[in-house]
């Protein structure tokens, strides 16, 4: 990692720790976060995002096992999904737990994804918590697919926005798969 990532790293780092809300590149398309355990950042996000859908947000986490720490059980297949995957995977597990209230919706479950991007592995492990992340745009209108098409209410809205030069080259600029996986070991296609 280079200094300029290294010191984009820290700053975010310190907002999410002030509860504040960034703007920053993911291994699929521009985030929206904040430190997944503060109520009041959630709902900052889903303000700015002008939605109060709870399934809308995920977390990111450093590590499958991170994945069990925000889970009650984590069925056997999510560890093989996971595992698996050659391209960004966000599972949606039973038994949300440690993260803010206001994220989990009325079922009790949480979208989860393990980022292969340089920038959101060193921010998640500079931060030691859960991430949320949701799509730079506001509800209902298109995910940007680069920095530059980002809305300006959006970009000013954020804490702190991290310079476009962070983004990986790898990112996919398209939302990732996504499976839910019922108690029982159940799996629903929902987002290829």
């Amino acid at each position: 990692m280079n200094a300029k990532m290294k010191g984009q790293v820290d700053l975010a780092a310190a907002a999410l720790k002030k509860g504040g809300v960034i703007l920053y590149p993911t291994d699929t398309v521009w985030g929206v976060g904040c430190d997944a355990t503060n109520a009041r950042a959630v709902e900052r996000v889903y303000a700015l995002k002008q939605s109060g859908d709870k399934r809308s947000m995920l977390v990111l986490v450093a590590t499958v096992n991170d994945a069990a720490r925000y889970t009650g059980r984590v069925p056997s297949v999510a560890w093989d999904l996971m595992e698996m995957a050659d391209k960004p995977l966000t599972l949606i597990l039973p038994g949300a737990a440690g993260v803010a209230p206001n994220l989990i919706p009325d079922e009790g479950t949480i979208g989860i994804r393990v980022p292969a991007d340089e920038f959101c592995q060193a921010l998640l492990r500079r931060l030691g918590r859960p991430i949320v992340s949701t799509s730079a745009n506001v509800t209902g209108e298109p995910a940007p697919m680069n920095y530059g098409e980002i809305m300006e209410g959006i970009r000013s809205a954020v804490d702190f926005a991290v310079d476009p030069s962070c983004e990986s080259r790898s990112a996919t600029h398209r939302p990732s798969s996504l499976i839910s996986i019922g108690e029982g070991g159940e799996i629903k296609i929902i987002r290829e």
